[in-house]
């Protein structure tokens, strides 16, 4: 960071009120004066507006101008935020600086007594009943938040909650700084080819740039997601797949080959006590309850429940496929018994053998330029958007592409897209909000969003070549971006993703996902990168007829992340490293069928839900699910691309954003409430 002082306010380009990040001139010495700014002029704001409430507060006198001075801080913080996930190095500590400051806004605007009395008054105007739908559900989400924020307590309670929140900030960032730092702390320096057989040309080729880029001669393996991928599925030296399985899965950890550098052990910790602590102070029995208030489902029984029939229903299919893995292991692959690291690599020679495709053998089928246009034209077919890059927008690397979004000749958002991997960018693949669709004093202001992945870059000479799960991986989190952009709603609190419930704020992101199963859809997407020819019809069967394979494998490892993150959170108080490694092993003991090492740390890398939001709540993913795969059996009934159906997807549920319920509103999309079948039919579960 430097010590030139930034004082001038038209020196800082975040104070300027830019349309979009100023990334080709914003550094990060303008990170904290300009937050700190901005946050001064948010508790003038606040403070005008109580003045002014009177007896019967109006939104346009108070709600209003208060969400106008918070959307500035938001649209400064963005930036700072995103580049601080995507360029770590400098933008570190400036992160941290306005992180503190946020947070603490946040948590003291959330306590303030008067400003709940405000929201409540509103509440009980005689108009509001004839108030804008948005408008209402953002007073009654206000209330709601304000309340799980601690605005009901006094005193010590008070500030002691004001504290944790503040706490908990600091440790979820250092949670993910660990993470990041205990990835990058490890490489494997490898000079003999022999040593790499089985791996592909194009990890072999990214590994090798590295190497050079490095001053070191041979191949760099490191534990980012395509490099470890690679390796994990497709090296035929065993103890290569130990030694970088052994890296991974004691990252940020007190064993391992940095052991005890990174540890996340004592943040773990603090967390869940402290979450624990915020929760007693509400009232509560955990953290579960208070997490459960904003979401779907109605209490921890019913999400429990739903857990462990799930597992319940995909086990037995579960144990079936792992025994049929193994069988073939010991008869084909000479492995009597498969170890942890030897699971992705059997499982590849399995589907081989069985389907006669690999992800590398579509590789070539699916180059990102091609992905995206496809993307973009099954967009354009469902909704009637279409993407058009705009090079005049300044971005933060080269690797990143800027596109506005249009219906006919109307913008009506845009979005960055940063697709590869690289050194010092969280892995992942996520969206995140640069601004929200609002009205202003000025007009309208249109919503854009980051889309961020972690593909292999474009080699000298190849486009990136992505495998069918990358692809899907891509339209994930267009459906995320989607939902944030074609949102129709204009107060900020219930615009695009905020105020959705969060166990259905994945409903459009894995809704998406079916167009990449789909021929039709296949069709626009695929095409070979030499020669532009479409995915042949024998590799598209084989593609298709292997869609399930090993599901039940997958689901059941998705039920034991859900359950323990759940059952975590359901303790009445904290739980130390050694009682958080003896509840994943239970929870494995009932669900998993996998072996797993005694080593094994994968909850100290947890990021979802100990840096991210999902704590309590990464049984999202299931229960979004069952929504997702809901609403796509209307279009299998209808087409795929049938435009009324895709019409009455648009409407009921992405332009609504967060203004009502999300189960009012799949219902008004599908008719009736949720079934689970079209889930487990699409999954091949009986």
């Amino acid at each position: 960071m430097s010590d030139t002082p930034v004082s001038a306010q038209a020196k800082n380009p975040l104070l300027e009120a830019p349309v979009l990040p100023p990334f080709d001139i914003m550094k990060p010495e303008h990170a904290e004066p300009a937050v700190a700014d901005l946050i001064a002029k948010c508790r003038e704001q606040l403070q005008s507006a109580l003045e002014n409430a009177g007896e019967s507060p109006t939104w346009e006198a108070t709600l209003a101008p208060l969400e106008e001075v918070q959307d500035q801080l938001s649209k400064a913080f963005s930036p700072v935020s995103h580049l601080n996930s995507v360029l770590s190095g400098d933008w570190r500590a400036p992160y941290e600086a306005c992180l503190a400051k946020v947070t603490e806004y946040w948590t003291e605007l959330g306590q303030n007594p008067e400003l709940y009395a405000v929201y409540r008054a509103l509440a009980k105007s005689p108009d509001f009943a004839s108030w804008p739908q948005a408008r209402k559900q953002a007073v009654r989400h206000g209330l709601r938040d304000m309340y799980l924020g601690g605005v009901s307590l006094e005193g010590a309670k008070r500030d002691r909650y004001a504290a944790i929140s503040k706490r908990l900030a600091e440790l979820k960032n250092q949670f993910a700084n660990n993470v990041l730092d205990a990835t990058n702390a490890w490489t494997l320096n490898v000079s003999d080819e022999a040593e790499l057989q089985g791996i592909p040309d194009s990890a072999l080729a990214t590994a090798k740039a590295l190497a050079e880029s490095k001053g070191k001669s041979g191949w760099l393996l490191t534990l980012d997601g395509p490099c470890f991928l690679a390796v994990m599925t497709h090296a035929e030296n065993r103890e290569l797949r130990h030694k970088m399985h052994y890296g991974f899965i004691t990252r940020a950890s007190d064993v391992g080959p940095n052991a005890g550098e990174f540890d996340n052990a004592n943040v773990m910790a603090e967390i869940l006590s402290l979450r624990a602590e915020q929760a007693h102070l509400l009232g509560m029995k955990n953290y579960a309850e208070r997490s459960l208030a904003s979401k779907m489902a109605e209490s921890p029984e019913e999400v429990e429940t739903f857990l462990r029939d799930l597992a319940k229903r995909a086990k037995p299919a579960a144990v079936k496929e792992f025994a049929e893995l193994q069988a073939f292991a010991d008869s084909e692959l000479g492995i009597d018994r498969l170890q942890p690291w030897d699971i992705a690599w059997a499982a590849e020679k399995l589907k081989q053998a069985r389907y006669a495709v690999s992800q590398e053998e579509l590789r070539p089928y699916f180059p990102y330029p091609k992905v995206l246009s496809g993307l973009f034209a099954v967009a354009e077919k469902l909704f009637g958007i279409t993407a058009e890059p705009d090079v005049s927008v300044p971005v933060y690397h080269p690797d990143v592409q800027f596109y506005w979004l249009k219906r006919g000749d109307e913008t009506i958002a845009g979005f960055y897209l940063d697709p590869y991997a690289r050194e010092n960018k969280r892995g992942g693949a996520w969206m995140d909000d640069v601004r929200v669709r609002r009205q202003t004093v000025a007009g309208l202001q249109l919503p854009v969003a980051y889309l961020v992945c972690n593909f292999s870059s474009p080699s000298k000479d190849a486009p990136a070549l992505l495998t069918h799960y990358e692809v899907t991986t891509l339209f994930h989190e267009f459906g995320h971006g989607l939902h944030h952009m074609l949102t129709q709603v204009d107060v900020a609190a219930v615009s695009g993703i905020n105020g959705v419930a969060w166990d259905a704020v994945e409903l459009p992101s894995q809704f998406l996902e079916n167009w990449c199963w789909e021929p039709e859809a296949l069709a626009m997407i695929a095409g070979h990168y030499q020669t532009g020819e479409s995915l042949p019809q024998a590799l598209l069967e084989k593609m298709l007829a292997a869609r399930n394979f090993q599901s039940a494998m997958f689901t059941v490892r998705q039920l034991e992340f859900a359950l323990f993150d759940f059952l975590l959170h359901s303790r009445p108080e904290g739980a130390n490293a050694n009682e958080i490694q003896r509840l994943i092993n239970d929870v494995r003991a009932n669900v998993s069928v996998v072996p797993v090492s005694p080593d094994n740390r994968f909850q100290n890398s947890f990021s979802h839900i100990f840096a991210g939001g999902y704590a309590a709540g990464y049984y999202s993913y299931k229960w979004a699910e069952v929504l997702s795969a809901d609403a796509f059996s209307l279009f299998e009934e209808n087409g795929i691309f049938d435009s009324g159906t895709g019409k009455k997807f648009l409407t009921t549920v992405l332009e609504q954003g967060g203004s009502r319920e999300a189960q009012d509103l799949f219902a008004e999309f599908r008719g009736r409430p949720p079934k689970i079948d079209a889930l487990l039919r699409h999954s091949g579960i009986e």
